[in-house]
Formats: C-alpha cells, structure tokens, sequence
C-alpha cells in the first residue's frame, strides 16, 4: 500500500510539474462546453428565400409578412420573375424558391387553387430539407390563419403538439451529454496512454520495471489520477451546463457519476493497453485517434445508432460509448433511473473490467 501511494505522489507531481497539462485540463472543458454547443449545431437559421409572387394578392402579402417574421427565415427577395430568382439560387445566394401562381387567392376560394411550387437547393441537403419544411410550416399557418378569419374554429384549434424531453426542441440539449463523453474520451483516454509511452521514451519505466512494484500496482498508479481527473472535468461540465445553457440533470447526478465513472474506467483502461503495444507517441497518438474517430462516429454521439445501416447498428454494440450516452441522455432529458438503464451499466462495467484487466496483463515487467 505504501508503494502505491508513493507511486501515486510522483504521478500527480509530475501532472503539477508540466508546464501545460494543469492548464489543459481546467482551461480545455471550459471552452468546449462553452464554444462546441454554439457551433455544433442541426438546427438551421437563416434560410434564404426568394418570393415570386405571380398573385399580387392579399394572401401572397399575407404569405410574404410571415415569412419575414420568422426567426429561421430570411426574405431576400419579393419579384414577379421566376428567372431572376433561379438565378439567385444557382449563385448560392438563395436557398429556397417560394413561387405563388397567378389567381391563387381567387381558386383558393373555389377550393381548386392551383398548388404553391417550393424549390430547394440541396446541395447542403440538411439546410435545403429543413429549410423546406420551415416554409411549409409558415405557409401552412399563413393559410390556416386566413381560413380562421373567416370560419367560427381555425385549423391550429383543432390540434395540439407536445414535445416531450424537450420542448424548446433545441439540438444543444441533444449534444451537451455527447459532448461530456467526447472529453473523457480525449483527457481520460489520451492522457494515460501518453503517459506510459512518455516514461518509455525518456528510459524512467526501465527503472520501475528492475523493482519489486508488481504490474497491478503501477497500472492502477497510472490510472487514479485520470480517474479523479475524469470527475473533475465532468462537474466542471456539468456546473458550465446549468449556468450558459440552463440544462440540468432531469433525474438523479448520482446516475450520471456512477456511468461516468464506469466509463473512465473503461477508457483509461483501454488507453493504456494501447500504450502497452507503442514504443513511440506518434504510434500511440495514431492508433487513438483510430480509435477515437470510431467511438465518435460510429457510437450515437453526432448521429443516432437508428439511422445506421442494420450492420453498423450491430456493430456499436461492442462500442463502450453507446451505452454511456445513452445512460447521459437518459438520465439528463428524461430523468430515467438506474434501475431502468441497469443494462447499460453492466455493459459499462464489463468493459471496464476487460480493458483494465488487458492494461494490466499486457504490462511487460522485466524484473
């Protein structure tokens, strides 16, 4: 015990001595969780619109001042000629084509109007897609409203729309918890790793492999302090959430602390066995990246696992952070329990103990 606490001193002293690390690991979390959600985002503003109004009525007026009103919308232009504003949209100066036919108000008494043409461009196909319905919405309620007018109940009382878990529908709740894995996959997984190799590369793990401390207790001496590091950086994140963004845990912290334990763990474990098989830190920082792309891309944090083909979906089952994410976005925007996600712990808890157990066998001691 004693070795181990020896061991332990000299890893936090050396974190303490270097120059960038502390810096790195108060400073880093902060702007992430700062910056990230404000551009890492689906939700599409600014959506230029070009009105060709062949109508010059008053449900086109009607049609146009909605449009304006919009938040997500932008009016770039009102004209009666449909060239000038194909023109526009091949220039990328407009993303989308709203053309009113002529005597749309006077058909659209007789029930027979003839339909509104909406062109998108789809070259950026998630802002021409959601673009397009932003303007089906606006022209949507522009109709509804006229209709109200002049009938005793309007389309929009005769339905309701809830949005559970999130009702303000903001993309920045959905990423904050991706975004809290993302650092522990690069503090808690980088840092361990580069850790062993850099003691490799200086010749110090030579003078800890000719002494008695066995390789559990080194292994574990390299691993604590990511760990306690690992919950450092995920209060952080979460005190940085709730005061800029306003987003709070709807069940219990102690829900998120235990699978974010777990995780680091599991991540820790699996950057030191990494560092186990690398003799320099350009093959370390190679074969994490690897490996950090594919739990970023393929592990439901920017994309959800439902949309993946059958095979990837399959496939993110061996991925430890699918199950943390979803654990954090459980817990986070519906308030589940950890009984209802005991699942995803025991993932979570099998993987910690393979990776670890790999990090600690893999440890060529040569006494």
């Amino acid at each position: 015990m004693r070795t181990f606490i020896v061991l332990l001193q000299k890893e936090f002293l050396q974190i303490r001595r270097n120059s960038f690390l502390p810096r790195l690991i108060i400073a880093f979390p902060v702007l992430v969780m700062l910056l990230m959600p404000l551009i890492m985002t689906m939700d599409v503003r600014n959506v230029n619109v070009a009105l060709v109004d062949l109508d010059l009525s008053v449900v086109s007026r009607r049609i146009a001042s909605h449009i304006e009103a919009s938040e997500y919308l932008d009016l770039i232009e009102t004209t009666a000629e449909y060239q000038l504003a194909i023109e526009a949209l091949e220039q990328g100066e407009v993303d989308v084509i709203v053309q009113i036919p002529d005597n749309f108000e006077r058909d659209m008494m007789l029930s027979a109007p003839e339909r509104i043409s909406i062109i998108a461009n789809a070259v950026n196909a998630t802002k021409g897609g959601i673009g397009m319905q932003y303007i089906v919405q606006t022209i949507a309620r522009a109709l509804a409203e006229l209709r109200g007018e002049n009938a005793p109940v309007g389309f929009s009382e005769l339905m309701t729309v809830e949005n559970r878990y999130n009702p303000t529908l903001d993309y920045r709740h959905y990423m904050i918890p991706a975004l809290m894995i993302i650092l522990f996959i690069l503090i808690c997984g980088f840092l361990p790793a580069l850790s062993i190799v850099g003691e490799k590369e200086s010749g110090s793990i030579e003078q800890i492999n000719v002494t008695p401390v066995s390789r559990f207790t080194f292994i574990l001496s390299k691993l604590v302090p990511y760990w306690i590091i690992g919950l450092f950086v995920l209060t952080v994140a979460i005190i940085v959430a709730r005061l800029v963004y306003g987003l709070e845990p709807a069940g219990s912290v102690w829900a998120i602390y235990l699978g974010a334990l777990l995780f680091i763990f599991t991540i820790s474990g699996f950057s030191l066995t990494v560092a186990n098989f690398s003799e320099t830190m350009q093959q370390t920082m190679f074969v994490m990246f690897f490996f950090i792309m594919i739990f970023m891309l393929m592990s439901g944090l920017l994309t959800p696992v439902d949309s993946m083909p059958e095979w990837a979906q399959r496939f993110t089952l061996i991925l430890p952070p699918r199950y943390f994410v979803e654990i954090l976005r459980s817990v986070y925007l519906k308030g589940t329990s950890i009984a209802e996600l005991w699942v995803n712990y025991v993932a979570q808890a099998l993987f910690a103990f393979v990776f670890n157990s790999l990090a600690a066998v893999t440890y060529k001691k040569q006494i």
